[in-house]
């Protein structure tokens, strides 16, 4: 797979809608291009303690960010950049999770949900490595595949990695 976009979202909350960071990776041609952070305003707005456990992230973070739509729309002119008609797949890591967290928060704001191409990364580590992997995580199958993750959570460096393991089994 030469074109995609690798994308992650963290969350404020067990509502899948309540994303308070995307980041995205731009692969074109086999090389990444480009790549947009956001943090966002989580619906509903409150933080389980922990999510912030997880991602570092919380109300202090997110309170002034942008709601969905408005950051949509700006990831949406940075793909475009690239991919003028939106046809490139989204990957994830656990893509169900991405996925539906999109769905959810496009939901709730009232967009109108294109129907996305999605590809897991996660399900092709496993039929990838099998066992040969301690685990699956993203750290994990991202190191495997000669990336080393930093700044694990981080939704940018989490997406980061999902590209560089899409790049190597997909």
């Amino acid at each position: 797979m030469d074109n995609f976009i690798a994308i992650d979202f963290e969350t404020a909350n067990a509502q899948q809608s309540s994303v308070c960071s995307v980041g995205v990776v731009i692969v074109k041609e086999g090389k990444q291009v480009g790549s947009f952070y956001s943090l966002i305003k989580p619906e509903p707005n409150y933080y389980w303690w922990r999510c912030q456990q997880v991602h570092g992230l919380g109300p202090q973070d997110t309170d002034k960010a942008q709601v969905f739509p408005y950051v949509w729309e700006q990831l949406e002119q940075r793909v475009r950049e690239y991919f003028p008609e939106f046809e490139a797949p989204f990957v994830a890591h656990n893509s169900r999770f991405d996925e539906g967290c999109l769905k959810k928060v496009f939901q709730t704001y009232q967009m109108d949900y294109p129907d996305f191409q999605f590809f897991d990364t996660l399900c092709a580590a496993r039929k990838h490595f099998g066992r040969s992997l301690p685990n699956h995580q993203l750290h994990t199958v991202s190191e495997a595949c000669g990336y080393v993750l930093e700044n694990h959570h981080h939704a940018l460096a989490d997406a980061e990695a999902c590209a560089a393991i899409a790049l190597n089994i997909l």
